[in-house]
């Protein structure tokens, strides 16, 4: 199990719910029929196919930066609407929401995302429904996993607070990776004419940085740099 994630399982206080979580963890999988399904790892997979965190490494990094944003939500709904807010459904729901979007992808000879063939029947929202009831978890806790997407994009609205906190975690976490990663693409095409593929959070940041503090002429030459680490790490 990738440290990262269980240090933020083991925050949940309730010691039933932690336990539920890190087994889940520890075996990501589905059964079907006779068939046990299990995708990339964790620490290795991507949060999406194209829109956001579309490289290795990318789920946990969405799971740390969408948790870190649910837990913001919680201490504004306390400290300043003084709401109540239950950290233990928030932090399982962050940490459980997209678990198995690994399930669903599958990589290419060319090191490129595809979709799987049980991902072409059902989609990962469908799957850890379903999975999180046949496990036992409490209902807040589907019902979180269920409405992340939020009622336009998924089968129902956020209808707790916890579920509404994740839901807004999720999509900013999402749209904030989706957009640095368009606009460092696109600076690179702008300076380079190089569409850089694969492209990583921290590449993406280090290549908008670049044009904020060092304009056009710091574009190219960060993108210079990435392709030679590029090439060493090929060798």
């Amino acid at each position: 199990m990738d440290k990262r994630l269980k240090q933020i399982a083991t925050r949940i206080k309730n010691k039933s719910l932690q336990k539920k979580t890190l087994e889940f963890l520890e075996n990501p999988t589905v059964k079907i029929e006779d068939k046990t399904y299990s995708g990339l790892p964790l620490d290795l997979a991507p949060a999406g196919l194209s829109r956001h965190h579309s490289y290795p490494g990318g789920f946990v990094e969405h799971v740390l930066a969408s948790t870190k944003i649910a837990l913001t939500l919680c201490d504004v709904v306390e400290s300043v609407y003084n709401g109540k807010v239950n950290r233990d459904l928030v932090l399982t729901g962050m940490i459980l929401h997209d678990v198995f979007k690994p399930l669903t992808y599958e990589m290419r000879e060319n090191g490129s995302y595809a979709v799987t063939p049980l991902g072409d029947r059902i989609d990962h929202l469908t799957l850890i429904t379903s999975e999180l009831i046949r496990r036992g978890f409490p209902l807040d806790i589907v019902h979180i996993v269920a409405a992340h997407h939020g009622g336009e994009a998924g089968p129902i609205y956020p209808r707790t607070v916890e579920a509404l906190i994740c839901h807004l975690a999720d999509s900013a976490d999402s749209q904030l990776n989706g957009e640095i990663l368009r606009a460092a693409r696109y600076l690179s095409q702008r300076a380079t004419g190089i569409d850089l593929p694969k492209l990583t959070s921290k590449e993406a940041f280090e290549i908008v940085n670049a044009k904020v503090w060092k304009g056009w002429d710091g574009v190219k030459h960060a993108v210079e740099k990435m392709e030679k680490r590029r090439r060493v790490r090929a060798k």
